[in-house]
């Protein structure tokens, strides 16, 4: 990507030191300045994030420790409380494999001897 300040450099954000990003609080007080609340936005997109993903994911994926990632998510009304991590897939096939069979679904086999009641 290309800046108009300079076409050489790889960032979006140049900083002063060649071949270096701006810091973060120099670009924070830039768009300050222009009236976006930088503290307010990110908080909110984190809220955005948690009703959309479980609370874990989201703080994950972001670097944010699970408490706090938590209290947004209880702050935006998130209901990702009963999360279980799995594969809904794997688990629904196994589920009606074990309908088709006769079973009920998640049992096991039945073994030499055994009653089917």
């Amino acid at each position: 990507m290309n800046t108009a300040t300079n076409r050489d450099s790889r960032w979006l954000f140049p900083g002063r030191r060649a071949g270096q990003p701006m810091h973060p609080d120099a670009l924070s007080a830039l768009v300050n300045n222009l009236g976006i609340p930088t503290i307010a936005s990110r908080v909110s997109a984190i809220r955005e994030y948690v009703l959309e993903m479980p609370v874990p994911v989201v703080a994950d994926a972001l670097g944010y420790h699970q408490v706090t990632t938590a209290k947004l998510a209880a702050q935006a009304g998130g209901t990702w409380s009963r999360y279980a991590a799995g594969d809904a897939a794997t688990t629904a096939a196994t589920a009606s494999a074990g309908r088709r069979s006769g079973g009920r679904p998640f049992s096991r086999p039945l073994a030499p001897g055994d009653s089917a009641l």
